[in-house]
């Protein structure tokens, strides 16, 4: 994320731990948003042939990018209800969960504070 992002809901989300030229007034804890999604059969099947015969897999990389954006939205919308309106020190995380590793979890944590 090149600098703060701010949602329709107003709130500012950063990874570092201060938005320049905004001071933090109150910090209201520790927010987070998290998505798991499954890996669908035949998108599996054609991301292994384009691995193998090389180029850059365009249905994964939808898929992890919604997916941090919905993780994203969901750790604003909590810092929202908190009464914030920013959250620093965002911290993005990937997983792969499930007995076959079909899932992917996307975590989104940081700290939401008032501007």
């Amino acid at each position: 994320m090149p600098g703060p992002w701010k949602d329709a809901r107003g709130v500012t989300v950063t990874t570092t731990p201060t938005i320049e030229g905004q001071p933090i007034r109150e910090y209201l804890g520790i927010v987070t948003g998290e998505v798991i999604v499954g890996a669908n059969l035949f998108r599996d099947l054609f991301a292994n042939i384009r691995d193998i015969v090389g180029g850059r897999s365009g249905s994964y990389e939808r898929i992890l990018r919604d997916a941090r954006e919905q993780a994203i939205e969901e750790l604003q919308a909590e810092a929202a209800t908190r009464g914030g309106n920013a959250v620093v020190g965002v911290d993005l995380d990937y997983e792969v969960i499930g007995d076959t590793g079909s899932m992917l979890m996307v975590s989104a944590s940081g700290t939401a504070v008032k501007i």
